[in-house]
């Protein structure tokens, strides 16, 4: 069973932005965008949560940092 809602005119552009194609619907775009955030594991979600700490704790290196220490 089909339903309408009623979403702003900023969503609206933002879900047709996100279009990949012309004939695409507004259900593919959102079907799209709940698989991305559906992806994402138990695992995954910990590794993104550890990481994200390490940064606070600033346990992190630049790019540039890496390079000086490999020598490249």
């Amino acid at each position: 069973m089909a339903t309408s809602i009623q979403i702003s005119k900023g969503l609206q552009k933002e879900l047709l932005r996100r279009k990949l194609h012309d004939n695409e619907t507004y259900e593919e775009v959102i079907w799209d965008l709940l698989e991305d955030s559906m992806e994402i594991n138990e695992e995954t979600k910990k590794a993104l949560e550890e990481s994200s700490a390490a940064a606070k704790a600033g346990k992190i290196y630049t790019l540039a940092e890496v390079k000086k220490e490999l020598g490249l």
